[in-house]
């Protein structure tokens, strides 16, 4: 009985940036534990190979390439879903990322790139998902943070910022949806070996694995560690749960942080 409150039999996922990193793991997470999962994102051939195996496992899965800061690209993924499965019980959405640099070299254009690609995309993402799931009465939605939401980091500003406003937002649609069946919780991560974090220390020449000594577990976290902190939120085991962001970083480390 136990085991079963984690049992995705039955339901599909929408996963967004989910060829890669944090979205590819939690994908795999997913469908080990029963779920179809619909995968989205800019690049098909990474969204591909997700889906391939994902199919290994004996689950089907849908790649559709997909602009998330689009509203209209957003509504079209939803309709793809419960097109081809007949519902959609789990959004992820983990779509985002950013660059490091000062405040003062940041365009204006480029802040509103990262505002939409880590905020208003899941604005736009939850409310076209949350449709179908209000009418089966059930759904969850999950929200993929950062922990430059609660720090303050000059060099990720504009990142934290939208970050920051997707814990927020993540408060208020649970407020407006949880009592409908419909519940929303958030994941604040620390640092990850992703591609996109070895992409920038890369180009801001540092070693990744150094961020990890400043926690309390002494290493950055590997992608299929949140998938499971995603399974926990999108299963029954996180019934009474709803409206939270938890901060997954390893550990508060010496500085008590």
């Amino acid at each position: 009985m136990a085991v079963s409150r984690f049992s995705l039999e039955g339901r599909v996922a929408v996963i967004t940036g989910g060829g890669t990193g944090i979205g590819r793991a939690s994908a795999l997470v997913l469908a080990e534990h029963g779920a179809d999962i619909v995968l989205a994102g800019r690049r098909l051939e990474p969204l591909k190979n997700t889906a391939t195996e994902i199919e290994a496992l004996g689950r089907r899965a849908l790649a559709v390439p997909t602009d998330v800061t689009d509203p209209e690209a957003c509504r079209s993924l939803v309709d793809a879903t419960v097109d081809e499965f007949g519902r959609l019980d789990i959004l992820l959405n983990n779509a985002g990322g950013g660059e490091t640099k000062s405040l003062m070299k940041w365009t204006d254009d480029e802040w509103r790139q990262v505002l939409d690609l880590n905020l208003s995309s899941a604005w736009y993402l939850s409310r076209a998902a949350v449709k179908p799931m209000l009418s089966q009465g059930k759904g969850s939605i999950v929200n993929i943070s950062s922990g430059a939401s609660l720090l303050a980091m000059p060099q990720a500003a504009i990142y934290g910022a939208a970050k920051a406003g997707l814990n927020n937002l993540t408060g208020s649609m649970a407020a407006a949806w949880t009592r409908k069946g419909v519940r929303v919780n958030c994941i604040a991560c620390g640092a990850i070996r992703t591609p996109g974090l070895e992409a920038d220390a890369a180009r801001q020449g540092f070693d990744i694995d150094m961020i990890g000594q400043t926690n309390g577990s002494g290493r950055i976290a590997e992608p299929d560690e949140i998938g499971y902190g995603v399974l926990f939120f999108a299963s029954d085991a996180s019934s009474y749960c709803s409206g939270q962001t938890l901060y997954m970083h390893g550990g508060p480390g010496p500085a008590g942080v």
